[in-house]
């Protein structure tokens, strides 16, 4: 089978950790998980040497532009600086690949590189928040959504800044293997196969004081009984504080308050189900705490953009032909 093949640009100066993101999640050979490998290059833009920023290691690659016009994914790291010109030859080869079909997605400032190009124009997008009103005053035609992590429309993708660009890989891996798959290299990884919130929680403003101990063992708790009723209360009596507390709690770890973070759960372990069983929807709402279909109708449309029945049929054509783009409108918020 022929690698599915992944273009990582990259420009003098661009910070390392983005590149090796990539590498990681993407070249790493995992042939007990991957019913399709891939295969990463990294592409040089323009003729002289390229060197990452901070350690000033010399990137060596004899693959460039012709890669990156060819790739069935393009994968644009965080540029040197926000606000560095990007290369026409790079616009070009983006937009040459783009109109081939292949998935395009950027990490951190990268999106600058996407929105150069065209890509971004009408879309919802996001990049590091410090960076969100520089894209917006940019690229007006571009919807900057500064609160989420990532954000996927059809095969346009881009992440907030440096570990955000881990979420967004990650679910580009889901997509094209299933949530298992997926969540497995995260735990090889030591990440969270997901994180819920959005980048808000990290924007440098006051934030209320929080007790020292985690969130962790009441959000297993509450992994673990997502087909029983869970309230408010409940979560509070289970963590041993007030209601009042924990929703404080909750907004300042999580970024969002601990029902809304509850029902991502329950939509997160529909998504989970309606890719890996045969169960039928009104069954699968219940598992997941929604009770019935219409429940789980409305909200897994106001989290995904799809109904249940349409992502399952999308994922399952998708896994059984290797896919490698993200059904058209699927988003990520950080509101439930």
């Amino acid at each position: 089978m022929r690698p599915h093949r992944v273009a990582v640009p990259v420009l003098d100066g661009m910070p390392l950790f983005e590149v090796a993101v990539a590498g990681e999640i993407f070249g790493m050979p995992r042939p007990d998980l991957l019913s399709r490998p891939y295969l990463v290059q990294v592409c040089r833009v323009g003729e002289g040497p390229v060197r990452s920023e901070g350690a000033r290691m010399l990137i060596g690659t004899d693959a460039g532009l012709d890669e990156i016009r060819a790739a069935d994914t393009v994968l644009m790291p965080a540029l040197p600086s926000f606000d560095t010109p990007v290369p026409d030859a790079l616009v070009a080869a983006l937009q040459t690949a783009a109109g081939r079909g292949a998935r395009v997605a950027a990490l951190c400032t990268g999106a600058f590189a996407l929105a150069a190009a065209g890509l971004l124009d009408g879309r919802r997008a996001t990049t590091h928040w410090m960076y969100c009103d520089a894209l917006a005053a940019r690229f007006p035609a571009v919807h900057v959504d500064p609160r989420v992590l990532y954000v996927v429309e059809g095969a346009v993708a881009t992440s907030a800044g440096t570990a955000a660009g881990i979420d967004l890989c990650l679910e580009l891996l889901r997509a094209d293997h299933g949530i298992a798959v997926a969540a497995e290299v995260a735990r090889r990884l030591v990440v969270p196969p997901h994180r819920q919130g959005g980048q808000a929680q990290y924007v440098s403003t006051p934030m209320p004081d929080v007790p020292d101990s985690s969130l962790a063992p009441l959000l297993d708790w509450a992994r673990t009984h997502l087909d029983r009723p869970v309230t408010l209360r409940l979560l509070a009596r289970e963590a041993g504080t007030t209601t009042r507390t924990l929703t404080r709690r909750f907004t300042a770890e999580l970024g969002l308050p601990p029902l809304q973070w509850l029902t991502a759960e329950r939509v997160r372990r529909a998504r989970q189900l309606l890719e890996d069983t045969p169960l039928p929807v009104e069954q699968i709402a219940q598992t997941c705490g929604l009770g019935t279909a219409a429940n789980l109708r409305i909200h897994f449309t106001r989290q995904t953009g799809t109904t249940p029945t349409a992502y399952r049929s999308a994922f399952t054509h998708s896994a059984a032909a290797a896919g490698t783009t993200i059904p058209a409108g699927r988003q990520v918020r950080a509101e439930a």
